[in-house]
């Protein structure tokens, strides 16, 4: 059985003002061609489909043609809201649109939808667990869950998985230990799951974090987005992930790559340097670029001139000597306004991959306020 992984679509986004539809609607021509050629089963889409709970039309369109034409291909599809989405309005038409194979998670009410794919193996579980909140899950369940890693447990708990037939879970969350880019948000760790709470799964297809990414387990994936929405993403391949399970603990990943109708760099030099012909010749200059000058003075309307050369030039940042000593100022403002358990927690997360728990934190407040008043 062979599917599809996406995640992350962000359909509407825009990046510095720039609307991003013109390079998704690339993009997902590029994925139905993939989707064809591999012959795939299913495919499945993990969430943040939108950029906003109330998307704009045209994003809305882009996303209707993309589904009629995975429709048209007869695959199945599979589809759970993320935390960008408005799961009510994502599941609009979902009886209908299921006669055509396309499968949207319904709104979490204590019960996860459960599709079964056959083949030569047997049969296969697909669960579709949309994004979930611990609020969600205590109206839904009547039970305590005030953590995001109890909500997610109960959750799991309450879907009946037969150990013995091969699972697949389709969710939108956080797990500790992933890596993270500057377009996403994580609320101080509180809405970070441990890998284990998949263990029941052969595979877990993930969406939420945009770097393609195994964490835990190799069976337990981010495919990342299709596209690079910020430029702490620019050194990366942007890719869709190919599943194939096979029997019972089998389960074998590959990813293909994607070429971005524009792709987002950087590039960094003197004004003289990235304006004069020998710099950009051959480059494609319809890139989205982060450009960052080393000049020590500012250029008048900077910006407006490397228009004139790459129109697409998103951001502009200087890198000299006043800027420097700007940012060390602010960062030493920055530490001097933490206190000490702040600043350890910090250390802590940035050694361990993954934050300090409640137990800890209270060890280590002990810890201080006894040498806080050893001091004294």
């Amino acid at each position: 059985m062979r599917l599809v992984h996406l995640s992350d679509l962000h359909i509407g986004k825009r990046v510095h003002e720039f609307s991003m539809l013109e390079d998704q609607e690339f993009i997902l021509q590029q994925i139905l061609g993939i989707v064809k050629e591999e012959q795939a089963d299913g495919v499945i889409l993990a969430g943040d489909i939108y950029d906003k709970p109330v998307p704009p039309g045209e994003a809305v369109r882009l996303f209707d043609r993309f589904l009629t034409g995975l429709a048209d291909l007869e695959v199945m599809v599979f589809i759970i809201s993320g935390n960008h989405d408005s799961p009510e309005r994502l599941a609009f038409g979902a009886q209908l649109m299921s006669r055509r194979g396309v499968h949207f998670a319904p709104v979490y009410d204590g019960k996860v939808q459960k599709l079964c794919l056959r083949d030569c193996y047997g049969e296969a579980y697909i669960w579709l667990l949309p994004f979930l909140k611990p609020a969600v899950v205590r109206h839904a369940l009547g039970e305590e869950a005030e953590s995001y890693q109890e909500a997610l447990e109960l959750a799991v708990a309450h879907m009946a998985v037969e150990p013995g037939e091969r699972n697949l879970l389709v969710a939108h969350q956080f797990v500790t230990g992933a890596a993270q880019c500057d377009s996403e948000v994580s609320v101080g760790g509180l809405d970070q799951v441990d890998a284990s709470v998949f263990d029941a799964f052969d595979y877990v297809a993930l969406g939420h974090l945009h770097s393609p990414q195994s964490v835990g387990r190799e069976c337990v994936r981010y495919c990342g987005t299709p596209l690079k929405y910020s430029f702490s993403e620019a050194g990366q391949e942007k890719s869709v992930t190919i599943v194939e399970l096979k029997e019972k603990g089998n389960v074998e990943i590959r990813t293909i790559p994607l070429t971005p109708r524009r792709d987002m760099r950087k590039i960094r030099g003197t004004y003289m340097e990235v304006t004069a012909r020998s710099f950009y010749e051959g480059m494609d200059w319809e890139d989205y670029l982060q450009i960052t000058l080393t000049d020590e003075e500012d250029i008048p309307d900077g910006m407006q001139k490397l228009r004139v050369i790459y129109p697409n030039a998103m951001r502009l940042e200087y890198d000299n000597k006043r800027t420097r000593e700007s940012r060390q100022v602010e960062e030493a403002a920055e530490v001097e306004a933490k206190t000490e358990l702040e600043l350890f927690q910090e250390f802590y997360e940035l050694q361990n991959n993954q934050p300090m728990t409640s137990e800890q934190e209270a060890v280590v407040a002990a810890i201080i306020q006894e040498l806080r008043e050893d001091r004294a």
